[in-house]
């Protein structure tokens, strides 16, 4: 006989799976701070890759002023405005990254919860089951 509340748990479980779990479920193998290290090491290399493509296309598109010009130019004053361009846009996107990983683990973790929850659910019914059988096995060795 089938136990129709084992099949809705399992039907919500693998459509949680199917559905919603693929972008939660990845995340539930990281501590939140591991979580939110790994995406911040990220944001460090796409942002420097990033702002190294933006100076390139910048140097590009000023590049006959600045060959005609560069005699004149003050390189160390030029220098100290784009690392300080550089810091303050890895620090403006770095509290970016911090905030929205915050936000998506701590969804992540709530929607987990119910997932686990089902899943403990499905577990004790398998154990009642398993345990009836069990008892039906006794009596019938007791029987014979």
């Amino acid at each position: 006989m089938l136990n129709q509340e084992k099949i809705k748990i399992m039907t919500k479980i693998a459509a949680y799976e199917k559905g919603e779990g693929k972008k939660y479920l990845p995340v539930s193998k990281y501590y939140r701070t591991d979580y939110i290290g790994l995406a911040l090491i990220k944001n460090f290399f796409l942002v420097s890759i990033g702002y190294v493509a933006l100076l390139g296309m910048i140097a590009v598109y000023f590049l006959e002023e600045l060959l005609e010009n560069i005699h004149k130019m003050d390189l160390i004053g030029l220098g100290v405005k784009v690392i300080i361009g550089y810091v303050v846009l890895l620090i403006l996107y770095s509290v970016l990254v911090y905030v929205i990983q915050t936000v998506r683990y701590s969804r992540a973790k709530k929607s987990i919860k119910n997932y686990y929850a089902q899943l403990g659910r499905l577990t004790k019914i398998y154990a009642r089951e398993e345990k009836r059988g069990m008892d039906r096995n006794v009596f019938r060795r007791d029987e014979i």
